[in-house]
Order: C-alpha cells, then sequence, then structure tokens
C-alpha cells in the first residue's frame, strides 16, 4: 500500500525489516550497531527519502512549527526589509524562522534548502538563485510547501510573489524619454539575473513605444556595487558623448551613481529603481521606482502558510505593482 506523508523511523524499521531501537542508533550515529544492521538501514533511508528531525526536541516543548527563508544576499537592505516582513507574519503565527543568504550560489542555494527540509521546516521561502528545483521535487511532493520571491523558480510546482519589474522599469524611462532625453544610460547588475533581465526588457519596452533605438554604448552590465556604478558613471560623463539621463536598475547602482554626479554636479536626470535609505535627503530630485516591501515578504509567508493549510499543487503567480515617486530635491 503507498502511504503518503514524510516517512517516519516506524516506516524506516519496517523496510529494513529491523526494530525501532536499531533505526534509532543508525540514525543518531550510535556505536556498536552491526555493520550489515546499518546498511540494511542505511538503504531502507534512501529508498524512502528518510530525514532525521533534529530540531524535534527543541520544537515539542513550544509546540511550534518552523518555515525557513533563503535569500540571495542578506547584506542587502532590500532583503533584510524583507526578511523583516516574513518575521514579523512568523511571530504573529507563533512560528520560529530560520534565515540563511545563499550568496547568489546556485550550490549554496541548493545545500540550504535540503539542509532545511532535512530540519524538517513546514515549508520553505526561496529567493532563488539555482536555475532548477527539481531538487526539491521529492520535498514537495512529502508535503513541504514552496514558495519562490522576487525570482521565478523552475521545476517544481510553486507559488511565485514578485514584482513588476519590466513595467516599472518601462515607466521609468519612458518617463525620461518624453521629458526630451536623447541620450539615457543604463546601469545593470548582471542581466543573468531575473530581476535584472526583467528591468531591460522594461527598458527596451519605453524605447519601442517612443520609436527610439537604445544605444549600446549607453547600457553598462556586471555592475555589483556601488563603486562599480560609480566608476561606470564616471567614465560615461568623460566621454565624447555623455548622457543627459541614467536610469539605474537597483538602489545601490543608483548610490553608486549619485557618488559620481552630485560632486561634479552633473547637469544629468537621475531615475532608479529602488528606494534606499536617506534618499529623501539628497540635494536633488530623482525619481525612483518603489513599491511596498514588506508586501513582498507578508505575501510570500501568508501565502506559504495557505498552501501548507491546502496542499493543491500549483505554480501562482503574484505581481507587487510599483509607482514612480519623488525623491530628494531638499533646501
Amino acid at each position: 500500500m503507498h502511504k503518503t506523508g514524510r516517512p517516519t523511523m516506524i516506516d524506516v524499521a519496517a523496510d529494513a525489516g529491523v526494530s525501532l531501537k536499531t533505526v534509532s542508533r543508525v540514525v543518531n550515529g550510535e556505536s556498536g550497531v552491526d555493520p550489515a544492521m546499518i546498511e540494511r538501514v542505511r538503504a531502507a533511508v534512501a529508498r524512502l527519502g528518510y530525514h532525521r528531525n533534529s530540531l524535534a526536541a527543541s520544537l515539542r516543548s513550544g509546540n511550534r512549527d518552523t518555515i525557513g527563508f533563503i535569500a540571495a544576499d542578506l547584506s542587502n537592505t532590500f532583503y533584510m526589509a524583507v526578511a523583516a516582513a516574513v518575521s514579523q507574519v512568523a511571530t504573529r503565527e507563533r512560528l520560529h524562522l530560520v534565515m540563511a543568504s545563499s550568496e547568489e550560489d546556485a550550490d549554496l542555494e541548493r545545500t540550504l534548502a535540503l539542509d532545511m527540509c532535512q530540519r524538517q521546516v513546514g515549508g520553505l521561502i526561496v529567493v532563488p538563485t539555482a536555475a532548477d528545483h527539481s531538487y526539491l521535487a521529492r520535498e514537495v511532493e512529502l508535503g513541504t510547501p514552496v514558495v519562490f520571491l522576487d525570482r521565478p523558480g523552475s521545476g517544481i510546482p510553486a507559488d511565485a510573489i514578485l514584482l513588476d519589474n519590466r513595467g516599472g522599469a518601462r515607466d521609468a524611462v519612458a518617463e525620461l524619454l518624453e521629458a526630451g532625453h536623447r541620450r539615457v544610460a543604463v546601469l545593470l547588475d548582471a542581466p543573468t539575473i531575473y530581476t535584472m533581465a526583467e528591468r531591460r526588457e522594461g527598458v527596451r519596452d519605453a524605447f519601442a513605444a517612443a520609436g527610439r533605438e537604445l544605444d549600446p554604448a549607453l547600457v553598462v552590465e556586471g555592475l555589483h556595487t556601488p563603486a562599480d556604478a560609480r566608476d561606470a558613471m564616471a567614465r560615461l560623463l568623460d566621454s565624447a558623448d555623455p548622457p543627459t539621463a541614467v536610469f539605474c536598475t537597483n538602489n545601490r547602482l543608483t548610490i553608486g551613481a549619485l557618488e559620481t554626479i552630485l560632486p561634479r554636479g552633473a547637469d544629468v536626470a537621475i531615475a532608479g529603481f529602488d528606494d534606499f535609505e536617506l534618499s529623501r535627503l539628497l540635494p536633488r530630485r530623482i525619481r525612483l521606482v518603489d513599491y511596498d516591501i514588506a508586501d513582498l515578504g507578508t505575501r510570500a509567508t501568508e501565502t506559504l502558510l495557505a498552501r501548507g493549510a491546502d496542499p493543491a499543487t500549483g505554480s501562482h503567480t503574484h505581481l507587487v505593482p510599483t509607482r514612480l515617486v519623488d525623491r530628494g530635491g531638499i533646501r
């Protein structure tokens, strides 16, 4: 008979034809177990996909569950704000929250996700770095809900909570073009990152709608830090035909561009994706693509809880809207 749900030590014992005590000793790494018995138990563990619940003892006393959140880079204020929203919902629902950062490394993401599953978290919120998440297929099959945040995943049925990256970038660049700017520079992080690819498409949409061609010489990719953007902006301003406007595709790049533009007093219109701390105190006006960061984390966590209560499979995407706002311009 096919048994649904996550396998237990009782299932392993039955499959291996040994006692529950023997399984417990093997799983917990105790000495004095016959090598042949160890092999039988390990073979059964592999067949059934059993994971030892290493958090069970700590969770029993509080009668709480645990959810995992894997961000791409917890040093980024964006992900810290999202994590705060996830934590708020978790606290409200009396859940433990385990957080980790993949550092944009697909192998590390996989290791972290599978480790959290081994600890039998009640669900996972993942900011995807890996291109394929079929490594979580068995966990999803066993009832662990997964929600992708900020970027879509692939290979498993899972919900995704995303920003309207393309629409936000399109609106920001369209506004620059409507203001009469003929030379608009674009600063991008790695175009292999989903959000960057979507924002780049939004830029192209704006140019196409205006019947204009985007000058490849004004598009600089692979900028990861404010220092990268600062240096790129300096090169653009020092070129023979400098831009009159710049669109920065994330907050770090906006900060870097400002580090070059403001000291020079350069007459360059600035638009950027993502708000950032102290943006309201800038000495000149800039336009930013803004959105409710907390809404991303809140929706992801509430979706995870809803999927856990109703584990119907499917892949549903929710887009969080963006808006253009003024920042800076203080006198």
